[in-house]
């Protein structure tokens, strides 16, 4: 149902792959063994932990007094008015229940906005046509450079060209697209994932967009709410036409919204974008009370520390043991990377001790409110000795020796 959750991503026949419960930081398999969480918590959509209490009471009282009836939820306009509060550039919202479905609601929008087809993009925007078809090259292999591995079956070829993608913290080459593009109508990108953007690089987005007459999209499924109480443009001061939020915005239920200004967001009137299940009110109870949980608690500010601590523990071990890693990411979502023709043995190796050991891991973590000083030290604790057989193994001994199972499989590439 979803690549990142699947096992082979992890540990190939060994991962947990369902669970039965889930609280806090801790998940449970279905035999009932218990897992820390120190890995991609729900793809990061729980940045207050599993099963948070007054989150979960707020959606049992929606279950109570019903969810769905021939008439709409006040929540909704309720969870657009404090979107729009925390954003004051924007004027209005459209809800939905997933990132791809409010990456495909922005898009629709900008087009019919700017009256132009093709989609400049950087950045992973869902699995829709309009985004899969800048994977459609010219050769008959359907295999372009931006998801290797991954051939868009199923995609008309047709739309070959009609998104275009763009590499981050390059002005000069997106400026040179638009040049040669003048029917892009959309910039859609993500403020930051891999790298931060280097000085003036956002700001000269926004002049592209603006001289070209392009809508400019800020896709912050992933990155909003967890370095800001908002979106992370909030951070560089750069303001979009539309941003789209998901992932953590309902701390597990699902939830999206895509917000904008007025003069483009009205243009949904002239096209159709219609959904049964996007008026159920569970999405946007959960979201007025994660928002409030998250405005209270300042949790933005604690998984910030958190991932900085998580960044800096990694470097510890490599530099103890001498192994070159890159680290990576937001601070909040920070990533590692072994080097070398091993790296994926490594990563393999490291989630499979670290499982023995009761927690999830790998080379990537969604930081929640849920962690503890006293979690991060027992997982340094276990990761210490990983680390330990990893330079044995730069030092000749045979990685796949140590291994229970096959290699875990690679992810795909991202343009930032």
């Amino acid at each position: 149902m979803l690549l990142s959750k699947r096992a082979e991503m992890f540990l190939p026949n060994k991962w947990p792959a369902y669970f039965s419960k889930a609280k806090g930081c801790k998940v449970w398999d279905l035999d009932g063994k218990e897992y820390t969480d120190m890995c991609i918590m729900g793809i990061g959509t729980n940045t207050l932990g599993y099963g948070h209490h007054e989150v979960d009471a707020a959606v049992l009282s929606t279950v109570s007094n019903g969810n769905m009836s021939t008439l709409n939820c006040p929540e909704e306009v309720y969870l657009a008015e404090k979107l729009i509060e925390l954003h004051p550039w924007a004027d209005m919202a459209r809800f939905a229940r997933s990132g791809g479905e409010a990456n495909a609601i922005a898009v629709r929008i900008a087009r019919a906005a700017s009256g132009k087809d093709k989609v400049a993009i950087c950045g992973y925007h869902g699995w829709h046509d309009w985004y899969l078809s800048a994977n459609l090259s010219d050769d008959s292999s359907l295999d372009g450079h931006l998801l290797p591995g991954l051939q868009p079956k199923g995609v008309p070829r047709t739309l070959a060209g009609t998104t275009l993608p763009f590499f981050y913290n390059d002005l000069q080459a997106l400026e040179e697209l638009l040049r040669s593009n003048p029917d892009v109508g959309v910039i859609k990108m993500e403020v930051s994932r891999n790298e931060g953007p280097t000085p003036g690089y956002l700001e000269g987005v926004r002049s592209l967009a603006n001289r070209h007459g392009a809508v400019l999209i800020f896709d912050e499924c992933t990155s909003g709410f967890r370095e800001t109480f908002g979106g992370l443009h909030k951070r560089y001061g750069v303001e979009p036409d539309m941003a789209m939020f998901g992932k953590a915005l309902g701390n597990g239920y699902a939830i999206t919204a895509t917000i904008g200004r007025r003069e483009v967001m009205e243009a949904a009137q002239s096209t159709f974008i219609s959904s049964t299940f996007w008026t159920e009110r569970i999405g946007p109870t959960a979201a007025l009370k994660t928002l409030e949980v998250m405005g209270r608690e300042k949790s933005w500010e604690t998984i910030i520390d958190l991932g900085q601590k998580m960044k800096a523990g990694w470097l510890a071990l490599a530099t103890k043991y001498d192994i070159p890693i890159d680290v990576f990411g937001l601070d909040a979502i920070p990533s590692f990377s072994f080097s070398g023709a091993n790296a994926l043995a490594y990563k393999t190796l490291l989630t499979q001790e670290m499982l023995s050991e009761g927690f999830l891991a790998s080379n990537v973590f969604f930081s929640s409110t849920a962690h503890s000083e006293k979690i991060f030290n027992r997982y340094f604790e276990a990761l210490d000795p990983i680390f330990s057989k990893i330079r044995k193994c730069e030092q000749g001994l045979d990685i796949l020796s140590l291994l229970n199972g096959p290699v875990c499989h690679a992810g795909f590439k991202r343009l930032n």
